[in-house]
């Protein structure tokens, strides 16, 4: 796999131990999207399984869940594996009706397309515009995979479309082979479920900092122990017209 808008391996820097228990989340939760017939299937059953699957039935949408290890962390996670019927042609509203639920339950997604399908390709702004919509903070993390890069005689879309797209949404965008390679799914998968660790890290810390201590309340003892001595001070006090 070669990423094209970063180089070398996926790093994040370590998380400080002692803020671990508030920024690492419970579990991390991935949409997998696009069109029919690209390899979404294959690709989170290679990752999660190391083997390749090349033959799938049409899916309704299953969820896969896992613990899984990331830089040493023990994290649960859950992949969405999303209804495959999407092609260009088709209008917003049937896509808003078949995806809106995993879109709005997923933290970070990955949309892919086949290099061999050029209306695969063409799936992937619409789909990347409903994601915004629906997370407009435009924190969530969203990865573009060009999958089935070993069918190189069969190629509709260059390698060159994919960076263009990526670079217009600001997004990553990868070239992987999920038949030939599992390291470079592993590496996609892995490197998404960094992203959100960030986004959590990010946002634990601002509420940690957003946190204003409370006023202690006054101990109404106390104050009742003050007003007497104040009465009694006042009471033995010399009288001015004595």
């Amino acid at each position: 796999m070669r990423p094209l808008t970063m180089s070398g391996h996926f790093l994040l820097a370590p998380i400080p131990e002692s803020s671990s228990d508030y920024l690492l989340p419970k579990d991390i939760k991935l949409a997998v999207l696009g069109a029919g017939c690209v390899g979404k299937s294959a690709m989170i059953v290679r990752f999660l399984t190391k083997r390749f699957i090349g033959d799938y039935e049409p899916n309704t949408g299953k969820l896969y869940s896992r613990l899984v290890y990331v830089e040493g962390d023990q994290l649960s996670l859950q992949i969405q594996d999303t209804p495959g019927g999407i092609q260009a042609q088709d209008s917003l509203s049937q896509m808003v009706d078949s995806l809106t639920k995993s879109v709005h339950w997923a933290e970070g997604f990955l949309l892919v397309y086949s290099i061999t399908d050029y209306e695969s390709y063409q799936s992937i702004r619409p789909l990347y515009q409903h994601i915004r919509k629906v997370h407009p903070d435009g924190k969530a993390p969203i990865f573009i995979v060009g999958n089935k890069g070993d069918l190189l005689h069969a190629r509709q879309v260059q390698t060159h479309e994919g960076l263009q797209l990526a670079n217009e949404l600001g997004s990553l965008f990868l070239e992987i082979s999920t038949s030939e390679n599992y390291e470079d799914v592993c590496d996609v998968f892995q490197h998404l479920c960094k992203e959100v660790i960030k986004v959590h890290r990010l946002g634990g810390e601002r509420r940690r900092a957003s946190i204003i201590p409370r006023p202690r309340s006054p101990n109404m003892q106390d104050l009742k122990r003050r007003f007497r001595q104040a009465l009694s001070s006042k009471a033995k006090a010399p009288s001015a017209l004595g």
